[in-house]
């Protein structure tokens, strides 16, 4: 049996173009080593990307040493979950695709907070 969205249907891809997920295989899925909990599949804009940035996490300059391209506003991103909760109480939350949203995330935030920035698949 696969992953869980926060749907509670099968987990969807987020995306291969950049490849993102902990694992880097499209999918926002979780384990053990992922301390992060990279579970939100974000769609990047350019506020939340500057957001991040301010918060120490410079997500738009590539890292190669970690196979990460940088994001440009319109990629989808696995973010870690705390990370898109602390977006949306200041008020800056990237979109989300909620079928590609792993059911964790919402130990961070509501269904309906991630429904209120929810993008088609």
């Amino acid at each position: 049996m696969g992953a869980k969205n926060v749907l509670g249907t099968e987990l969807e891809s987020c995306s291969t173009d950049p490849m993102t997920g902990f694992y880097r295989d499209g999918c926002c899925n979780t384990g053990a080593s992922d301390a992060g909990l990279h579970v939100v599949c974000a769609q990047m804009t350019a506020d939340f990307l500057q957001f991040s940035k301010s918060r120490g996490n410079d997500l738009s300059t590539p890292n190669p040493i970690f196979q990460f391209p940088g994001l440009k506003p319109g990629d989808r991103w696995c973010l870690c979950a705390a990370r898109w909760k602390e977006a949306y109480d200041a008020e800056m939350a990237p979109a989300v695709v909620l079928e590609s949203t792993h059911i964790s995330a919402l130990e961070f935030a509501s269904l309906e907070e991630l429904q209120e920035h929810a993008v088609s698949k």
